[in-house]
């Protein structure tokens, strides 16, 4: 009797390693869920395990110590540990953008009832009632949030470092601080804004797009590390969230996205909520509603592409608001040449481009002779 040959085993390719992906319960963390739910992880021959995080604080730490492969992070992050701002530096890399836009500024009712409807008006306030300092909230130094919040503070002639207050909470906190008057209000992503409103807590003065068109707003955080140890799972990641964000980004596609994200994403909030910045309108709480073509932009205008000019407008909002210290700008201007990855994302989305070719020649009916 013959031997069986295992040639055949031989010839198995290794199984790629499980990935550890962490999230923060957020609208825009909507491409990770579809790529699980719809299959994209496993069309690309990934699997992946999704990890529900606190904050970004959080995330920092367990990217730090290996114990997230990546992770769904607010822009800045990538930098700033790649600088050691917030304590060990890593060498962090953002190869793949999730979207543009997705925040909003969020104000409590007792500013209403109070006569503030922008920030000018909140600047008045500020000086009529120099007893009390009014305190708002960020999700974190390095995210766009803060530097959106800085920004239309000062639009108003208030100083973000004298004026007011600024204090860096978790996103899923935001809501409940306001409603116990910890906070005056807050920069936060949906669907925090849209729950304030609904419940009747707070409004909407600004979003995105009013303060900074086009910005970067979260990434897929990775080290240089599991890059190099795992850089097919690396590709087959970043390739399956770029056909979630393709995806998440068309109009009809919202409602189901929305189902996605309420049974499979963990916040605490109704459909409702979900669907005000997906789907629209969006509830500013100010009798406006806002058409939401381009709250979150998941995939036009280039928007997964970590880019020159995505990364040069980090660089600029951390120097303008005081992140980088005097002298480090030339380490910063490096340190962002080597994290923000554009060819490993290119990398990623030529073998998208060959995987969909290979299905579409497949899908094609064989020619027959006759």
């Amino acid at each position: 009797m013959k031997a069986r040959s295992n040639s055949s085993a031989k010839a198995r390719p290794p199984l790629l390693k499980k990935v550890r992906i962490g999230y923060v319960a957020l609208v825009d963390s909507a491409p990770l869920f579809v790529a699980d739910e719809l299959g994209m992880f496993a069309k690309h021959g990934v699997e992946v395990e999704l990890s529900h995080e606190v904050g970004w604080a959080t995330i920092r730490e367990k990217i730090l110590y290996h114990q997230l492969d990546a992770a769904h992070a607010v822009a800045g992050l990538a930098l700033s540990m790649r600088l050691g701002l917030d304590g060990i530096a890593c060498r962090t890399i953002a190869p793949f953008v999730f979207n543009l836009h997705g925040n909003a500024i969020t104000l409590g009712m007792d500013l209403w009832r109070r006569g503030v409807r922008d920030a000018l008006t909140l600047h008045k306030l500020i000086r009529s009632t120099p007893q009390r300092l009014f305190t708002f909230g960020v999700v974190a130094k390095v995210s766009a949030h803060n530097f959106l919040m800085r920004r239309w503070l000062i639009a108003g002639g208030i100083d973000p470092d004298k004026d007011v207050r600024l204090v860096v909470l978790p996103p899923t906190q935001m809501v409940g601080s306001l409603s116990a008057g910890l906070i005056d209000g807050y920069c936060v992503g949906e669907p925090w804004n849209s729950s304030a409103v609904a419940h009747g807590i707070g409004w909407c003065p600004a979003i995105s797009e009013d303060l900074a068109m086009g910005h970067p707003e979260k990434v897929l955080l990775s080290t240089e590390d599991f890059a190099e140890a795992h850089p097919q799972e690396l590709r087959s990641t970043i390739a399956a969230l770029y056909e979630a964000c393709e995806f998440c980004d068309r109009p009809e596609n919202r409602q189901q996205v929305v189902e996605i994200l309420y049974s499979c994403c963990g916040m605490r909030v109704d459909r409702e909520a979900l669907r005000h910045s997906l789907v629209g309108p969006f509830d500013d709480g100010m009798a406006k509603r806002r058409d939401v073509e381009t709250f979150h932009i998941f995939h036009r205008r280039n928007a997964n592409e970590p880019s020159r000019d995505k990364g040069q407008w980090l660089l600029r909002e951390f120097i303008a608001h005081g992140l980088i210290p005097p002298g480090l700008e030339p380490s910063a201007k490096q340190a962002l040449t080597d994290c923000w990855r554009g060819d490993l994302y290119h990398q990623a989305v030529d073998q998208q481009s060959a995987l969909n070719s290979k299905s579409a020649r497949k899908s094609q009916p064989e020619l027959v002779n006759r």
